[in-house]
């Protein structure tokens, strides 16, 4: 068994609540994950970042998942900045400034005092199973062949991300989590655990998430996914080492997948119908004749310079076979039935991808079945990246959820 290894770099924490400078750490895992593929899969490295302190007991662990493109990198300011950030929510990159050093994907919601306390708890970031930012995914080396696994990678799901997290946490002797939490496919990762370790798990903060992608996201899903597939750099995913890559594929990708995490209000009132670049239209095919436009250029430009094309299908493909009623016993209510986790569900009003229905759902399947659970909507334009952009909107929510969380946690056992 590892010892936690700690991220924060020398120096104190910053004075205006971030952890400091970080840096991610690797622990290889020393036997296989049994996937539901049915292969053991093996090695794997995982990639992760801790904020906090360990307490002596160890029972003061939140676990943060990420989204589809999300990494390790949660909080703070990396000890080396990445040449493209990995805070690529609808106005992320450009609202403070702070895109080009690195700073973690939900800095505003961990640290002292924020969302997720690290004065109060252990904070653990991983890049997930199938990941191209430091855990074990379609760009690692295969030990059998030598050359990047390609489209020989197995298949992976939800569920397979939280077998390894759970083997990873293993390594680190963690067996309990105070919280796990994540937002969109983190959420996902979230509400599988809860099922999966429902006796490891005592609170669950799922955001802008679901219990299943509904149709019109699968399909968004496909549209990305073939994009990719049809381009033929891809060459059957195995580009590496060939001097090509699916970048045309991959870009167009991105930009249909960035357009479902915005709103139609969201995009009037940053765009409009405003021109990029004349005082009147140009009649012209190739170019951006409009900001939106423009801006999903952009978008597609910086994302693959990133992200691995390979890494996008897969866990696109294990988003999409995530359903947990069909995974555990047919309806939604017998999946929820052994959870022991409360459970704190936010959702935002213009989040038509993962709308706030869906979590509804889960809420009254956990109602119905004496659970406690605890759902919030907040009213917000700007689509599903309101998760990383409502930041101070969530937070005394969740504060106030993990208090009283704690406080019963105490009063239960005394």
């Amino acid at each position: 068994m590892a010892e936690p290894a700690s991220t924060l770099a020398a120096g104190p924490a910053d004075p205006t609540g971030s952890v400091g400078t970080v840096e991610t750490q690797y622990l290889d895992l020393p036997g296989p994950v049994r996937l539901d593929c049915g292969r053991e899969f093996h090695p794997i490295r995982v990639a992760y970042e801790t904020y906090g302190t360990l307490s002596p007991a160890r029972d003061n662990v939140i676990l943060v998942c990420h989204a589809l493109s999300g990494d390790a990198h949660a909080a703070g300011i990396a000890k080396t900045p990445p040449a493209e950030s990995t805070r690529d929510g609808f106005g992320a990159t450009d609202r403070d400034g702070t895109a080009d050093k690195g700073l973690g994907w939900w800095d505003g919601m961990i640290g002292p005092g924020k969302a997720f306390d690290t004065d109060q708890f252990y904070v653990v970031a991983t890049n997930l199973l199938g990941g191209c930012r430091g855990t074990t995914g379609p760009s690692s080396v295969d030990p059998a062949t030598g050359r990047p696994y390609g489209s020989d990678f197995p298949v992976i799901t939800v569920a397979d991300m939280v077998r390894t997290e759970r083997a990873f946490l293993d390594e680190l002797g963690i067996e309990r989590l105070a919280a796990v939490t994540g937002g969109s496919l983190g959420g996902m990762q979230a509400l599988e655990w809860a099922i999966l370790y429902p006796d490891q798990v005592d609170a669950v903060v799922a955001i802008a998430s679901t219990h299943a992608l509904h149709p019109q996201g699968v399909a968004w899903n496909a549209i990305a996914r073939e994009s990719i597939m049809r381009d033929p750099a891809w060459q059957g995913g195995h580009y590496y080492g060939t001097g090509a890559a699916p970048e045309a594929g991959m870009g167009v990708a991105r930009m249909v997948g960035h357009i479902t995490y915005l709103s139609a209000q969201a995009l009037d009132d940053k765009f409009a119908r405003r021109l990029q670049s004349a005082d009147d239209v140009r009649y012209t095919i190739t170019d951006a004749e409009f900001q939106v436009e423009s801006y999903l250029r952009h978008q597609a430009d910086s994302f693959v310079k990133r992200f691995d094309a390979n890494t996008y299908l897969y866990t696109s493909r294990a988003l999409t076979y995530f359903d947990l009623a069909r995974q555990h016993g047919g309806s939604l209510a017998s999946a929820l039935e052994g959870v022991a986790a409360r459970t704190l569900l936010i959702a935002f009003s213009s989040d038509w991808l993962y709308p706030p229905t869906a979590s509804q759902e889960i809420a009254d399947a956990l109602t119905s079945l004496g659970k406690p659970v605890e759902f919030q909507v907040i009213e917000a334009p700007y689509g599903h990246d309101c998760f990383l952009l409502e930041e101070a909107r969530q937070t005394p929510i969740i504060r106030q959820f993990l208090r009283e969380h704690r406080l019963a946690s105490v009063a239960g056992s005394e």
